[in-house]
Parts: structure tokens; sequence; C-alpha cells
């Protein structure tokens, strides 16, 4: 039996980043020399064993064979007689496919350190294309490693995988999660770049790439097309590190103007309502998480609402306060607040634009939210006349505020 360190942690200690999670992979064992070793099995699919005091994941060697359409499609073999290069040649990247036994010696079969000092993501084989999950972590990394480029024959490798219908066989699930992740790297905007290079961003994203190309009005957004403007604002929201639903949230706010009639570019009158029923539409279909979905649909449906701020009437702002639900959930609320900051910010030339709106709106929901609703409901009998004294309450202490 012989155990190496594979995968990311060996790529990350050659970055010289922080290794989060160890995987190792078992050359030469049988799962019931793991188990009489103490290891426990977690593996439905494959030999999968946690270590019986650090827990970490040890598989046993094995090869795969592509058997039907889709990324669960393998027939899976595991033995003794399976060498470690064989099992890093079923690897995904190059700088994947590196292994480091006990001693510190590393196996590099596929020259992923070279492609690591070249800052390539270059797929280990030709049976790159039979998983196309594959696709879509090649975008992850690159949004991830922001140096790093997809090779050319890669990158023609995954527009043939889209071609041939592979992305098609992707369930749900597997593509939020990975789109998720995406999200929250770095630079999240590059993911979104590989997916439209190789074609699949269409097919995974329809509503997302049509974006690109769609003009804007020039003294609002300087960058003009409407998929940069989108792309900025994702990065602005991950240079803030704002959490995963203000980033989806900024990610899906503009869909709408993929559908403004051509007659009345680069306006987009509506585009908000329009861009409200494009995301209900993507949520359902992705099964976006509620937290996500439900943020997402106040910024597409408010953003632009958020602007005329400055000219509402004291009636109007409290009833925009009502309307977004900022009383009952304030950190939702604060959420909002972020997307549109991401929006505003995310374009060229106003990375430091000031936001008076959303300072004005922050210091209106504390002024309200010091009305004590429940002694003032003591005092009716009647829902309706509670409903009003309450509101009359918080109008008038949102008019002291301003």
């Amino acid at each position: 039996m012989k155990i190496y360190s594979v995968g990311g942690a060996v790529r990350d200690e050659l970055l010289g980043l922080p290794v989060k999670d160890r995987d190792f992979v078992v050359v030469g064992s049988t799962p019931q020399a793991m188990l009489d070793a103490g290891y426990k099995p977690v593996g439905k699919d494959f030999p999968v064993f946690l270590h019986p005091k650090t827990h970490e994941e040890y598989a046993l060697a094995r090869t795969e064979r592509k058997t039907a359409a889709g990324y669960k499609g393998f027939s899976v073999h595991a033995a003794p007689d399976v060498t470690l290069e064989q099992d890093l040649s079923r690897r995904d990247f190059t700088i994947n496919a590196i292994a480091k036994d006990s001693d510190g010696k590393l196996t590099d079969p596929f020259n992923g350190i070279a492609d690591i000092q070249a800052k390539t993501l270059r797929h280990v084989s030709d049976a790159f294309v039979e998983d196309p999950v594959r696709i879509l972590r090649a975008a992850r990394f690159a949004a991830r490693f922001n140096e790093f480029t997809v090779a050319d024959e890669t990158l023609a490798l995954m527009r043939q995988m889209v071609q041939a219908g592979e992305v098609d066989a992707l369930v749900p699930e597997r593509v939020w999660q990975e789109l998720s992740k995406g999200l929250m790297e770095q630079n999240p905007s590059r993911m979104f770049e590989v997916l439209r290079a190789c074609g699949a961003l269409q097919k995974i994203l329809p509503e997302l790439d049509k974006l690109w190309g769609v003009p804007q009005p020039s003294q609002h957004h300087p960058e003009i097309d409407t998929g940069i403007h989108v792309m900025m604002v994702i990065d602005y929201a991950a240079k803030q590190d704002f959490s995963l639903p203000v980033r989806f949230a900024a990610l899906v706010h503009d869909l709408g103007k993929g559908t403004t009639p051509a007659d009345i570019l680069p306006r987009h009158i509506g585009h908000e309502m329009r861009s409200l029923s494009l995301l209900k539409d993507l949520a359902k279909r992705l099964r976006v998480p509620n937290d996500c979905k439900e943020l997402a649909q106040i910024v597409a449906k408010f953003h632009g609402k958020l602007h005329v701020v400055p000219q509402m009437k004291p009636r109007t702002l409290l009833e925009f306060l009502i309307e977004l639900d900022a009383i009952r959930q304030p950190l939702r609320f604060e959420d909002f607040l972020k997307a549109c900051e991401s929006d505003s910010r995310g374009r060229a030339g106003l990375e430091n634009c000031e936001l008076p709106e959303a300072d004005l709106m922050r210091k209106l929901l504390k002024a309200t939210m010091s009305i004590d609703a429940g002694a003032i409901a003591h005092q009716f009998n009647e829902p309706e006349k509670i409903k009003n004294a309450i509101f009359e309450a918080r109008l008038q202490v949102l008019k002291q505020a301003i």
C-alpha cells in the first residue's frame, strides 16, 4: 500500500497558497485492507474512505470508463493493480494531476508543474470530453486563478463538448454548485468569459448571454455594453467580499435589458419587470436557493427605484421601505443596498461614486424601527386602525429624520 497526496492540495502548495483540504490516493490496496486498517467507508459509486483520526479522504486508485451521457455516466474500476499514473490520467487538468508521497517526492506524468509555471489550464487527456462538469470547472478555475489562461486546445475541446450536447446533460444542482462557487472567487467575471468563449453560457444561462452587445446610454454607462457592465458589477461585489446572495443578485439584476425592443435602444424602459420575469424562470430552472432567489428578485425589481429616492416625499419613502420589507428583514435590506452599490459602482470611471440614496435609506430605516409597534397595537382593537396608527407613527419619525 502506497499513499500519495493529490489534487488541489499539491497544486496549492506549489502555488504558495494555503491548503484547505487534503485528498489522498491509495495505490496497491483493497477495500477490505482499508477497513482492516480502521478506515471508514463513505464512497457510494467508488471506494473512498475516511482516515480514522484525521477524517481526511483516502480514495483507492481507480480508472473510469464512459458508459452514458452526462457527468454520472461512468463505470469505475478500483483494484490493487491500478497504478498512480493511471489514476492521475483520469483527472481534469494537468495542474491537478500531480502527486506527492510521504517523503515529499513529486510525481508529475502530465507536466502539471510546467503548466503551473506557465499559468495555463490544460486538460490531461481527451477523456476530458467525457465529463461536462469539467467545462464549469475550467471556468471556475479561471475565476480563482485569475492569472491563468485556458490552453487553446482545451478551449477547443470545450467547444466540441458544447456542440455535441454534453452540456445539456448537466443537472441543475451541479450547474448551480459550480456557478455559486465561481461567483465566490476573486474574479467571477472570468468564469463567464470562459463560458462565453466555449459557447456554454448560451446553453446554461441564455438570459445572461444575451446581454453582450446590448447598448446602454453612455451618460449613465460609460462602458456602454450591458454584458461588460454586469461583469464589472460582480467583480466589484467580489472585491468588497459581499455574500453569495448579493453576488448572484448583482449577476442577474439587468437580465431584462437583453429583451429591450431594438427601436428604443439604448434606453431600457421597464427593464426591471422584464428582469424579474426572466429571473423567476432562471431561478426555477437552476433550483436557486431561496436566500439568493428572494434577494435577486427585489434587486431586479427595485434597483432602478433607489436612484430616485432623493426626490421622493416622506410617505412614498416609507411605502418604499415597506415594499422592500426592510422593517421585517433589515439584514436582507442591507444586502439589497450592497447589490445596488455594486450596480452603481460597476461602471467605467464610476467605481468610487457617492451613494447618498443608500445612506439616506439606512438612516430612514433606523428611524422607523425606533417605533414600538407592539405598544401602539395595544391601543386599538381593529387591525386596520392598528396598521394605520403604526404607519403614521413611523411616518412622523421618518419626517423628523429627513
